[in-house]
Order: structure tokens, then C-alpha cells, then sequence
């Protein structure tokens, strides 16, 4: 039996996230060289390829197929089924072999991860640095499994657009953290990023925006170009398909009702046609909320029926079963003006603008559920009431105005992924001072994400086990490239990535001093992978961003 890992292993193997058990490592290993072979049983496919696609080129070695089982010089891939999903076991065995045994595909693949790290920063170039590099694994016994099953990243890809490339590159480092859920934000008042066959518009019209504010919307700078892009629908299939070979899930997030302008840009007919004048409206430009919402009519209801109808078959119920409709941040204004929005509501009793959203929002919940998928939206959703006539059963909620939504749903029987905005949005700023780029929001350091629990205190035991995981948050009003989402999202995804996976002790309790330690082993590999992340000292000058506005907020987040 191996025993609980000790601070003294954990740091001098620089694990990230940091396994639940370890014996070792011991001086002496296992050797990497021409002779060693894949010994795959059935069910590790996925790491099979991973291994000689991905850690194959970096050590130059073939790493063949095995020709029989439980040969010498082998990596040898194990299904277990006694284990959990995602648990796995990596055994060291002195000059013969590595064997990872996982208790499902996935397990066997985070295994992978692991045997990575544990070759050294350049196991993650994409060839050889160092030819004359001998390579070598510690002797090491490890026992890992995942403390939630979701461990998400939400990619804001509709303020600014990240190219295709730019997602898979997300993956990959999602895939070394142990990530497993992708939430990608594809639609938003500032652009609509997918392509959507019967209604064209969306992406010829809705992808596109004249200009853009430079930092945050109070900056008086503009940059002047034309911004935008989408994913084509075979894009989106390669996305999910390069995801679920890395054991990642993809969520995608069309938003209704509010956060529509670039649809209603489009499509006039989408918006309230009752009180603006929707033709004269483009996509928006600038940042914040917006009062331009969908129209509560059967026309809205069809329309985007028929957009979920292709969002459903480019996203398989098999890799994604969650799909997630916003609904946050919509002003009641127009609504409130509308003759056709007051008589829907009479004829469906609704109350008032609040119900006549939760009507909105029940629609499309149970429009999915009677496909087989689960509505997931932002706790905003709640707003409806949790009583009956409420969301389904299956109905979960993203929680990020704090811990309270999430709360209230999981002690109604909802599922819960918490994701509360003072404390893992990775747009707020990392440090205090002038340096930061473009600064927004709280503080929050890498050791305040490190001490983030995702399971509020006094959460009884029922009610605790409805919170699926939790999900950091990457917004890029602010983050107009790929360097700078890397900026403002690493190291601290880091620290992000072992609060979702590893069991730790309570915030006060936790290792901050090892896990830093640990972080100085990570840092070669991030370089490795071509992270542009934030250093512990403090922006590079090339990073920072002087005289462009920001929204830092002083003190202390509330912990609501």
C-alpha cells in the first residue's frame, strides 16, 4: 500500500495538481530509449495515440507497439475497472517498465499526464532540444483520482475571437492540468462565432464588428479595426473531436435572452420590433450590458430551436451532455415597454418580466431534455423559482455572481458548478499597482486562487454532493490575443487546476509554500509549451499596457 504522499515527495517530483498518494521516488527508474514499446490493452486507445503523437516527437523515440503483453522496456496501459473513471495508478519498476492503470480511458490518459511531468520540462517541446538527452523515469508509486468531475474552463471566445488553432492549443494545456470540461462562450452582443447553416446571417453579419474599445468600455481608445471570425461547422466538429480524444468535454453556450444583439443584428426580426428600431442596430462594439434582448415570441422560440438543432449534432449527447443557454444579465427595459411582451405575459400568467424570463428559460430547458441533453445556465436561471412549473430536474446552474445561487440550487436537488466571480475569474487583475495590463476587478493572486474552495462551509452532506465541480472563468473583453489570455490566465490555472482535482485541507490549512515550490518545477514547462504567463515578479515590459484604462475594484472580494 502506498502511503498518503508525503509534503517532501510531492514537491521534489513538482506534481501539479498533486496526487492523493506517492512512494518515492527513488534514485534510480526506467530508462526511455529505442528499445522501449506501448504495450496498450483494450480501452487506452486515446493514450496509445497521445503517447506517440505528443511525447514521441519530444523524446525522438518510436515507441512501437509492443509484440505481447507484459514484455520488458515497455510502457505498459491498464483499464481497471475497480478503480474510479478517472483514477489511475503509475507504477516505476526498476529497469523494466512504467505501467499505468486507470479505471476508465480517462484515467489511463491523466496517468499519461503525469508520466509527462515526471520526464521533466522538455517532455513538453514538440521535438528534441537536447539529442544526446538521456531519458528517464523515477522510481515512483503514485494513487490519484480526481475530487470532482467537473474541472472546467470557460474560453470567452465571442468579445475577442480566438482562432481554431488558438482552441486546440487551449485543450492541450487544459489536458496537462487535468481539465475536463471546455465551456466555450460562442455567442454574445459583440459577436456570434458559429456557424449556423439555415440562418447564414449569423456569421456574415453577426461575426463581425466595425471596431472594438481599447481596455475597459470607460477608455476613450478605439481600435479602429474590423474585428471578428467564427468556426465553420467542421471546425467545431474538429474541436470536439481533438477534445474528446484528451477526455475533455466541450459545453457550448448559446446566450438567450439577453446578450443578443449580434443575432438581433442579423436577424431585425429577433429583438423587440415593438419599441426600437431594430435595422438600425449592428454589432455591438463595446463592452458591458446590453439592453437590446431577444423578443419573447414564437418567432424567437422557433429561430433558435432551429439553432440548437445544429448546435445538437455538432456536438455529440456522448461528449457533450450539458448545454448552456446564459441567461444572465438581461434588462427588463424593453420588455417592460413592449405591448407584445406585456400580453405574453398576461396570456401566460406569468406576473411580471421576471417570470416572463423564466418562461423563456423553461422553454428551452425542457426543449433539451426531451433530447436527451441537460441545460446548464448561470445562476440567473434561478430566478423563476426551483418550485413547481421551475427548471427540470436535470436543469444545473453555473454559479457566478457568488456562492448564494449555487447554494439555493444544490438545496433544491440541482446540480451546481461553482465558478463565483470574486474568486475565479481570470480576467480580474493579479496584483495591486500600475504594472498590471488593462486592470480589472479584485485582486487575486495565485495564492488566493490556490485557497478558493469550491464547496461553501456548512453546505450539508446532501446538498454538498450536488456541486458537480467548479470552472474558471477567462472573459476577453480585455485579452485581445492569445498572449494575453496566457497573461491573465497562467500561472493561476495552475493553482485552479489542483483546487478541482486534489483533496486538500481547508484554504488556511493548505501548503501555499509547497505548492509554489512545486510551481518552480512548473514554470520550465509552461516555457516549454510557449506560456506567456504571468511571472512571479511581475509583468515582463512587453506585457503591460500603460494608459489603457481598466476597472480595478479596491479591498477585499465579498465572499457572498
Amino acid at each position: 500500500m502506498l502511503q498518503r504522499a508525503r509534503r517532501g515527495a510531492a514537491v521534489e517530483l513538482g506534481l501539479i495538481p498533486a496526487p492523493v498518494r506517492v512512494e518515492g521516488p527513488h534514485r534510480c527508474g526506467f530508462a526511455l530509449d529505442e528499445r522501449t514499446v506501448l504495450d496498450a490493452a483494450p480501452g487506452t486507445e486515446t493514450t496509445e495515440r497521445w503517447l506517440r503523437a505528443t511525447l514521441g516527437p519530444a523524446l525522438r523515440l518510436p515507441l512501437r507497439n509492443a509484440g505481447g503483453p507484459d514484455g520488458p522496456d515497455s510502457i505498459r496501459l491498464r483499464v481497471d475497472d475497480t478503480l474510479g473513471p478517472e483514477a489511475y495508478r503509475l507504477h516505476v519498476v526498476l529497469d523494466q517498465y512504467v505501467e499505468i492503470t486507470g479505471g476508465g480511458p480517462a484515467g489511463v490518459f491523466w496517468g499519461a499526464q503525469t508520466l509527462r511531468q515526471l520526464l521533466g520540462p522538455a517532455a513538453f517541446r514538440k521535438a528534441p532540444v537536447h539529442p544526446e538527452l538521456t531519458w528517464g523515469v523515477p522510481m515512483v508509486g503514485i494513487e490519484d483520482a480526481p475530487r470532482f468531475p467537473w474541472r472546467g474552463l470557460m474560453l470567452d471566445v465571442a468579445r475577442h475571437f480566438m482562432p481554431k488553432d488558438d482552441v486546440l492549443r487551449q485543450l492541450d494545456l487544459m489536458a496537462a492540468h487535468k481539465l475536463n470540461v471546455l465551456h466555450l462562450h460562442l455567442t454574445d452582443d459583440q459577436g456570434w462565432r458559429i456557424e449556423i447553416k439555415r440562418h447564414p446571417r449569423l456569421t456574415e453579419v453577426g461575426a463581425w464588428r466595425a471596431r472594438s474599445t481599447w481596455g475597459h468600455r470607460a477608455s476613450p481608445l478605439w481600435n479602429e479595426t474590423p474585428h471578428g471570425g467564427y468556426y465553420t461547422q467542421d471546425d467545431i466538429r474538429e474541436i470536439v473531436a481533438y477534445a474528446a480524444d484528451r477526455h475533455i468535454s466541450v459545453v457550448p453556450e448559446i446566450d438567450v435572452p439577453g446578450h443578443s444583439q449580434a443575432a438581433i443584428a442579423a436577424y431585425p426580426e429577433l429583438g423587440n420590433t415593438d419599441v426600437i428600431d431594430t435595422t438600425a442596430l449592428s454589432v455591438w462594439d463595446t463592452w458591458g450590458v446590453n439592453p437590446n434582448v431577444l423578443a419573447p415570441t414564437d418567432t424567437v422560440l422557433r429561430f433558435y430551436e432551429g439553432v440548437f438543432e445544429e448546435v445538437l449534432d455538432l456536438f455529440p449527447a456522448e461528449v457533450s451532455p450539458f448545454v448552456h443557454i446564459g441567461g444572465d444579465e438581461c434588462p427588463k427595459d424593453q420588455w417592460k415597454a413592449s405591448p407584445t411582451a406585456q400580453a405574453r405575459i398576461k396570456e401566460l400568467g406569468a406576473g411580471d418580466e421576471d417570470g416572463l424570463q423564466a418562461w423563456f428559460v423553461r422553454h428551452f430547458d425542457r426543449w433539451l431534455a426531451a433530447r436527451g441533453r441537460r441545460l446548464i445556465g448561470w445562476d440567473e436561471i434561478l430566478e423563476g423559482g426551483l418550485t413547481e412549473g421551475g427548471l427540470s430536474e436535470g436543469a444545473a446552474v453555473a454559479s457566478w455572481r457568488g456562492y448564494a445561487g449555487g447554494i439555493t440550487a444544490a438545496e433544491a436537488g440541482h446540480d451546481v458548478v461553482m465558478c463565483p466571480e470574486q474568486q475565479v475569474y481570470l480576467d480580474h487583475r493579479q496584483a495591486p499597482g500600475e504594472d498590471e495590463p488593462m486592470p480589472i476587478g479584485y485582486v487575486r493572486t495565485l495564492a488566493d486562487v490556490y485557497r478558493f474552495e469550491p464547496v461553501p462551509p456548512g453546505l450539508a452532506p446532501e446538498a454538498a454532493a450536488h456541486v458537480l465541480g467548479t470552472q474558471a472563468n477567462v472573459w476577453t473583453e480585455v485579452m485581445e490575443n492569445r498572449d494575453r489570455v496566457d497573461y491573465q490566465t497562467y500561472p493561476r490555472l495552475a493553482a485552479f487546476a489542483e483546487v478541482a482535482w486534489s483533496r486538500l485541507p481547508a484554504p488556511e490549512a493548505r501548503d501555499l509554500a509547497g505548492f509554489e515550490r512545486r510551481m518552480t518545477a512548473h514554470y520550465p514547462r509552461l516555457d516549454a509549451l510557449g506560456v506567456a504567463y504571468r511571472p512571479p515578479g511581475g509583468p515582463h515590459p512587453w506585457q503591460r499596457r500603460p494608459g489603457v484604462l481598466g476597472r480595478p475594484v479596491e479591498g477585499s472580494p465579498p465572499n457572498v
